[in-house]
């Protein structure tokens, strides 16, 4: 399927992720992908100077990174909380990025605003995909770059969202957010807007001491994880909890006791026309 069922209530859904992120604390999970970051910012060879937009920032990972390199940033999501925290951390580091709330698909800046515009596992989960690679080209001038990094399907986080799927079912008509993380999908979402279109497979290693530290952080921290468990009886919570660990389990490469987790992910890197 490559377009949402026409009679999906998108802002619902909208409402429902905001909600839905905002009751973990994302900005724990955040501090984990520092790395994955960092990375698309290196790969997007950003100059000092331009003027740079992360969307769906989050706590601003990859906004940060970017204002490090000394670029002109701003970041933007729509859950306040990660908002004030990229705040706080930008402050930190004496580094300065307006951060503002706002939507993805309804980005509040006008045509060609940014050299460069990033979203590092941010974008992928928006629920109209179509419109929001739209707004993506819409704010890079032509010849800026748009950065990605997206999961894939097959990867150790797609597995993750595919069993809790199984347990509490996404919103129904909902595209799997992986899709953003297939060479397919990503052509046909930027198309003719983007004169290249340069993909990276990489790999970010989650590292725990055990699965159970793992079910047991991204139950208490990860927003979409914590709710279905809130939304199960405790047969269930159990059951999604061995399903979980056991997850982790396979996927481990370390000779224990502690695990480390490698998941793929796709980093895009195109030029506007």
């Amino acid at each position: 399927m490559t377009t949402t069922e026409p009679h999906t209530d998108l802002s619902a859904i909208k409402e429902r992720q905001r909600w839905t992120l905002a009751s973990g604390d994302y900005s724990a999970v955040a501090a984990r992908i520092v790395l994955m970051a960092d990375q698309l910012v290196e790969s997007a060879d950003l100059r000092a100077g331009d003027a740079v937009l992360d969307v769906a920032t989050g706590t601003g990972n990859a906004a940060i990174a970017a204002a490090r390199r000394g670029c002109k940033v701003s970041g933007v999501d729509y859950v306040d909380g990660l908002l004030e925290r990229g705040r706080e951390r930008a402050a930190a580091e004496g580094l300065s990025v307006t951060f503002t709330e706002g939507d993805a698909e309804h980005l509040p800046y006008p045509d060609d605003a940014f050299d460069a515009v990033l979203s590092c596992v941010g974008v992928m989960f928006t629920p109209d995909h179509e419109q929001a690679a739209a707004e993506l080209v819409r704010v890079c001038r032509p010849g800026g770059k748009i950065a990605l990094a997206n999961w894939t399907p097959a990867s150790f986080v797609g597995a993750m969202f595919r069993t809790v799927a199984g347990h509490v079912a996404p919103p129904a008509g909902l595209r799997p957010p992986g899709l953003w993380g297939t060479e397919a999908h990503l052509r046909q979402l930027l198309g003719d807007a983007v004169s290249d279109l340069m993909l990276n497979r990489r790999e970010f290693v989650f590292r725990f001491r055990s699965p159970t530290e793992f079910v047991e952080f991204f139950r208490d921290y990860y927003g979409p994880v914590r709710k279905a468990f809130d939304a199960l009886d405790e047969r269930g919570r159990d059951r999604l909890s061995v399903e979980l660990a056991g997850l982790a389990h396979r996927h481990d490469r370390s000779s224990g006791p502690s695990i480390a987790v490698p998941a793929e992910y796709i980093e895009a890197i195109a030029t506007v026309r």
